[in-house]
């Protein structure tokens, strides 16, 4: 079973995890008692922060469309951070609460309409954002699927959140250089959501389908639903 297929939890396989500053801001949290859930809220702050830069930046010109889509990609970040620090508070810092598991999906889930529909808008296309946000949420959506039914957490991509994010990142800073070098916007930015579009559905037939081998493979779950 691959690193990004598991069972016996539910986290993310991330090496950040594993680094020095990300345990030391974790530890710090912890110790002063700062809930996962608050820091899972904030995640949908930045989210919503990004939603503003792209926003303003689909609306105006210059060095400040350019201030906002630094500002774009840093939000985007800072949720990100946001995604792993409120899981090691949790766990590592032992704050974990009944209430967790709904925190730590909901707010992704808002995180991901607010950032694609945001991307949509800044390129012209709410389309292009709407189609993608759907995407997004179906690839955890046939996760969360393969989670309840046989208890195998399956992050695989190509279009898993971080793999989305990075790219969001990317496009959002090259955007920059898009508007300097043949003075428009949206061209690099549509081209980003297709790849989000179809790299989640990808994703989703890829879940979809290895749930559906693991359940044919079962002879007890087998013969249960004959």
């Amino acid at each position: 079973m691959s690193d990004d297929v598991q069972t016996g939890g539910d986290r993310r396989p991330l090496t950040s995890r594993n680094t020095r500053w990300a345990r030391y801001i974790a530890a710090r949290l912890a110790q002063g008692g700062v809930s996962p859930n608050l820091i899972s809220a904030f995640s949908v702050v930045f989210a919503a922060g990004c939603f503003g830069c792209f926003l303003l930046a689909a609306g105006t010109g210059g060095r400040l469309q350019s201030a906002t889509l630094i500002a774009a990609a840093a939000c985007i970040q800072l949720r990100l951070l946001c995604n792993l620090l409120d899981g090691m508070v949790a766990i590592e810092g032992g704050l974990q609460s009944a209430t967790g598991a709904i925190w730590n999906e909901l707010p992704d889930r808002i995180g991901d309409i607010l950032i694609l529909v945001g991307a949509g808008l800044f390129a012209d296309s709410a389309t292009l954002g709407w189609a993608a946000s759907a995407l997004a949420i179906l690839t955890a959506y046939s996760r969360e699927l393969g989670t309840h039914i046989d208890g195998v957490v399956d992050f695989r991509g190509p279009m898993a959140k971080p793999h989305r994010m990075a790219l969001l990142t990317f496009a959002s800073l090259l955007s920059i250089a898009e508007l300097i070098l043949i003075e428009q916007h949206g061209t690099v930015m549509q081209i980003a959501l297709w790849v989000v579009i179809v790299g989640s559905a990808v994703t989703t037939l890829r879940r979809t389908r290895a749930l559906l081998r693991r359940l044919n493979a079962d002879p007890a779950r087998q013969l249960k639903d004959s």
